[in-house]
């Protein structure tokens, strides 16, 4: 165990023994946190509506598809990975330094410190966001207020993987997603920073997009993105999708990924421009991709679905502002993170690698 820091660790570990204010309308930290400590919902009561804007839409998301609320009480919740190992969800309750377990209706702490593992107390978005895992199942995450990308270990230690470019530390990773050569991913924009932007701890002048390869290599991407968010490849791996969650410029990229893992010039994705100026709640955050490169993103009105093409097919409206989401159980059921609440919706599509 790292002498600097103890952490809570509970069922993983005997598992694998066996084998984004209005700058941000995604501003968690300035949402008061619930007045109950987080509690799963057995009865699984269903909520939100559902938008069918393109017949595609259908053969991803059946008519009889319901959204079901599976918790509630997060001050903000993030980063939803399904643990096939152990055939469980972990997720991130950013604000309250945890990343939480779900499993068979059951909530529970999974890892607390998450994000911040300081001695003095702070504020801010602090803990762990997105989490993810690598070819041997292993958990690997970003951390806001450590400002680095970690994976956590059987033994309960973090190996950082990324935490300085060119002698700098990052402003706070934020996402990540691997490529199938094992090189990572990640958006590093300040929201975990305990000021934002205008916290004097910031060491980067730009909000930049990175691939660390396997042997620790960083390389700086992109940095034409004011507030870089979500994070994914097109199944082929020739697209790398970001998400902008700045409230200037919601839009959604998508890049060409080169042979040697670098990005050629961008193009605008989608443009949430109109969903925002109709306040609708949140801005474009997390996103997954299924199988036949359809993308299944968060941003302004909820859970939106895309075709490869751009078209937009329709949306699962949650009714909160909505940060990310992910396969779980059989690739085909879609967990989602829509503020206080933990979510999934049964699909007629599979996840991207299931």
């Amino acid at each position: 165990m790292n002498a600097m820091c103890i952490v809570k660790l509970f069922s993983f570990f005997g598992l694998l023994a066996l084998g984004s204010a209005l700058a941000v309308s995604t501003a968690r930290a300035a949402d008061a946190p619930p007045p109950e400590e987080p509690k799963a919902l057995p009865d699984r009561p269903s909520f939100g509506r559902i938008e069918r804007i393109d017949p595609r839409f259908d053969k991803l998301v059946p008519r009889s598809a319901k959204l079901e609320k599976l918790a509630q009480g997060f001050v903000w919740s993030e980063g939803p990975i399904w643990m096939r190992s152990g055939g469980f969800l972990l997720f991130s309750d950013i604000p309250r330094n945890r990343i939480m377990k779900w499993q068979n209706d059951n909530l529970s702490v999974f890892l607390e410190p998450s994000g911040y593992l300081g001695k003095t107390p702070r504020g801010g978005e602090l803990g762990s966001n997105a989490l993810t895992t690598d070819r041997q199942g292993r958990l690997v995450f970003c951390q806001h207020g450590e400002r680095r990308v970690v994976r956590l270990e059987a033994d309960g230690t973090q190996t950082p993987l990324a935490d300085h470019y060119q002698g700098k530390r990052f402003n706070s990773p934020n996402d990540l997603c691997y490529k199938s050569n094992g090189d990572l991913y990640f958006t590093d924009p300040p929201y975990g920073m305990e000021k934002g932007w205008d916290d004097p701890a910031r060491e980067m002048d730009f909000c930049g997009v990175y691939r660390v390869t396997p042997d620790g290599k960083v390389n700086l991407l992109t940095k034409e993105l004011a507030r870089p968010n979500g994070i994914c490849f097109s199944p082929d791996e020739s697209t790398l999708y970001v998400s902008n969650s700045d409230p200037a410029n919601p839009i959604w990229m998508a890049y060409p990924v080169k042979p040697d893992g670098t990005l050629g010039a961008g193009k605008v994705f989608f443009d949430s421009t109109s969903w925002f100026k109709e306040n609708k709640p949140g801005l474009p955050d997390g996103m997954k991709i299924d199988a036949q490169g359809n993308l299944f993103a968060t941003g302004p009105g909820g859970l939106h679905v895309f075709g490869s093409d751009g078209t937009h097919l329709g949306v699962v409206d949650t009714g909160q502002r909505t940060a990310n989401c992910n396969w779980g159980d059989d690739g085909s059921t879609l967990y989602i993170c829509c503020h206080m609440f933990l979510a999934r919706i049964k699909t007629a599509t599979i996840g991207n690698k299931w």
